[in-house]
């Protein structure tokens, strides 16, 4: 749940590193540090807190002017945030330097035999062993190369892994994966290579990547070589080419990219249902035919997976199994080959999400993905996928993928009842009033609401039908970035026990969209409100139940797309109002690559 960065080739790496490490703070961390590799000697730089202005931070004077290097942002899992915990890591003698993400599930064992050998260790973590056996086997096997001592200490490792190394007095950097990512930049220049943990870090360099699959390794001595790291076979593989923008990784005019990525919803709910009809429609039949659909996701996705089953019930009279992807090792004795899985995930890195895939083939169950990430982990283990088409996502929480994700899912909804055309209109018609709901001059009511909110301690937020997902992430955007204490219930869970948390002036959410559960959800409302609750309706319609009205268009089976923008935009000016960062929150990392 880091970042890490690797660079050869002609020009200075520092500067280079140093950029992509900013690109990818995203990811979540708390440490950083840089390795460069010059004619004598590997010179370090580690911090503690944000990147910021690197050369005003540590002394970047004293870093060398080499055309090799390795970076990373650190988010810490084994031992405290320090320097000596931050990465790089480096051998006992200085000369091979080392950045990982993943965790290695056997270092206190490796740790155990290098001590015994005399190897006296500078940090807590787990990820210092491997420079340490590195250096080992260079040490005690005459005449092995930095490759060969590199892949055998792979042979070692038992857990997850994504390494970058780099070793004095030798033009070699060489990186490796096991279930953590890794994604290659092939520079235009011969010769030259951006390692990253994910694409938005090189993108302004080049679009041309190569992605590792497990077990794989790639070394760069003038030209790229990859092997098996098992059987140190060479493998062939070609590179791809990105669609991605680099003004789209980029703020522009805003201050935060949470804004700028809320603002753009318009764009990529035209861009998600961009889809050839064809595909849709084939997925669509392998729902129906299915014996037993599943859709697996975590976090905002699984609230996407969540709304859309609804829909599939509503439109489709179809029953969607929904499961958290860190569950779903648990359903795995319903599989079956007639079984589909259909995994969502922005990144396509999510470990939880990896697990439940491979648990899922393990009963030859076929695998569909709706990803935002060309080439990720998932998508390459799926038998087919679907992009979102939303471009890079650089804030930590999730904004324009999640209503990208429910574009596409109300789509397929349409698509198998042979109503595509019909769900198309509705998201194109759906995807102009987002951009109204967006406008500075709509967002004005939403910015008041926030005012009145950002001093309080607890919020709650209910809905029914299709709004109770909504009401769950509307909850989980509130908490993850101005951590006030947010909860989303379904409106007739009130009576069963959150209604006792309700006095005088507890700040409620209501979602009453003009469906069948309007008058239900009311009434809910009324509930609360006659215990002193402060009612904010979003609904189509002002009600004098309400006592501040945020007001959304009625679109009927699509109303999740348009009713969370608001509250997104709430989180926003929360964030803002109390002094938070919207686009890193504390604790949160964009992907969770660790389980």
């Amino acid at each position: 749940m880091c970042g890490i960065v690797g660079y050869k080739g002609k020009r200075e790496a520092y500067p280079i590193i140093v950029d992509s490490l900013k690109i990818l703070e995203y990811r979540g961390y708390d440490s950083w540090g840089v390795a460069i590799s010059g004619n004598l000697s590997t010179s370090v730089i580690k911090e503690i807190g944000m990147i910021g202005d690197a050369d005003s931070l540590g002394d970047a004077s004293k870093i060398n002017r080499g055309t090799m290097g390795i970076g990373h942002t650190r988010w810490a899992t084994h031992g405290t945030v320090t320097i000596e915990n931050s990465h790089p890591h480096l051998s006992s003698d200085g000369k091979i330097a080392v950045v990982h993400n993943g965790i290695i599930e056997n270092y206190q064992a490796l740790r155990k035999n290098l001590k015994k050998k005399g190897y006296v260790f500078k940090s807590e973590t787990d990820s210092e062993v491997i420079p340490y056996l590195i250096e080992d086997f260079l040490k005690n096997k005459k005449g092995i190369s930095f490759e060969d001592a590199f892949r055998k200490t792979l042979s070692l490792l038992e857990g997850t892994y994504a390494i970058v190394a780099i070793h004095d007095g030798f033009d070699t950097m060489i990186c490796a994966r096991k279930d953590s990512p890794i994604v290659i930049g092939v520079g235009v220049d011969a010769g030259e290579y951006i390692i990253a943990s994910d694409v938005p870090a090189f993108i302004e360099h080049t679009k041309n990547v190569v992605f590792l699959e497990n077990r794989e390794m790639a070394v760069f001595n003038g030209d790229m070589k990859i092997i098996c790291s098992v059987t140190g076979k060479i493998i062939t593989k070609k590179s791809q080419v990105i669609d991605w923008d680099i003004e789209q990784a980029k703020k522009g005019e805003f201050k935060y990219y949470m804004l700028k990525e809320i603002s753009e919803q318009k764009e990529t709910i035209n861009k998600a249902i961009h889809q050839d009809d064809k595909v849709i429609q084939d997925i669509a039949d392998a729902i129906n035919e299915s014996y037993g659909t599943f859709f697996i996701a975590s976090g905002s996705s699984y609230h996407a997976a969540l709304s859309a089953s609804y829909t599939f019930s509503r439109i489709a009279k179809k029953h969607i199994n929904v499961v958290d992807s860190s569950e779903f090792p648990n359903y795995e004795h319903f599989l079956t080959p007639q079984t589909l899985m259909i995994t969502i995930s922005q990144s396509g890195e999510t470990a939880d999400v990896l697990d439940a895939v491979k648990v899922a083939k393990k009963k030859g169950v076929k695998i569909l993905s709706i990803v935002n990430v060309m080439g990720s982990s998932l998508m390459r283990n799926s038998d087919h996928s679907l992009l979102m088409n939303a471009g890079p996502e650089i804030c930590v929480l999730s904004t324009k993928s999640y209503t990208s994700q429910l574009s596409i899912l109300t789509l397929l909804a349409y698509a198998s009842v042979g109503k595509l055309d019909e769900g198309k209109a509705l998201l194109r018609c759906v995807a102009n009033h987002v951009g109204e709901l967006t406008d500075p001059k709509t967002i004005l009511s939403t910015v008041e609401v926030a005012s009145y909110l950002k001093d309080k301690e607890h919020l709650y937020i209910i809905g029914r039908g299709q709004s109770y997902p909504t009401a769950l992430e509307a909850a989980l955007k509130i908490k993850e970035v101005s951590y006030i204490h947010a909860e989303g219930f379904a409106g007739g869970t009130l009576k069963h026990g959150p209604i006792a948390l309700i006095e005088k002036g507890t700040p409620c959410i209501v979602f009453a969209p003009n469906d069948e559960t309007k008058k239900e959800i009311l009434s809910n409302a009324m509930e609360i409100k006659s215990r002193g609750a402060h009612i904010i309706g979003v609904s189509d319609k002002d009600n004098e139940i309400f006592d501040d009205f945020i007001k959304v268009p009625d679109v009927g089976h699509a109303s999740p797309i348009c009713d969370i923008i608001p509250i997104q935009v709430l989180s926003y000016y929360l964030a803002i109002f109390r002094g938070c960062n919207p686009d890193r929150p504390r604790n949160l990392a964009k992907s969770v690559t660790v389980k």
